[in-house]
């Protein structure tokens, strides 16, 4: 009968609370992403000409390819779960 009141998206433990929702594909998507952006930009400031005899720009592409549906499925587990807590529950209502 009575809906609860969507929560205040200004405070702080919002901010919290919305940090903790996928919190591992993001981050493995930054890492991946980073590594990537590294072995593309600047193989030789690490000494490295070829890794398992595949081209370092080659491997960097790649990792970052690998990062990109990581970072949306981070992205868009976070907006489910916005949705979810902001919008009310159907179906309750008498």
């Amino acid at each position: 009968m009575f809906d609860t009141p969507p929560p205040d998206l200004s405070t702080k433990a919002w901010r919290h609370e919305m940090r903790m929702v996928a919190v591992r594909p993001r981050r493995w998507g930054l890492w991946l992403l980073t590594l990537g952006f590294l072995l593309v930009m600047a193989p030789a400031a690490f000494g490295l000409h070829s890794l398992w005899g595949w081209s370092p720009s080659l491997i960097g592409s790649l990792l970052m390819l690998a990062a990109l549906p990581l970072l949306v499925a981070g992205a868009l587990l976070r907006r489910r779960y916005r949705r979810g807590r902001i919008m009310p529950q159907r179906g309750n209502s008498p």
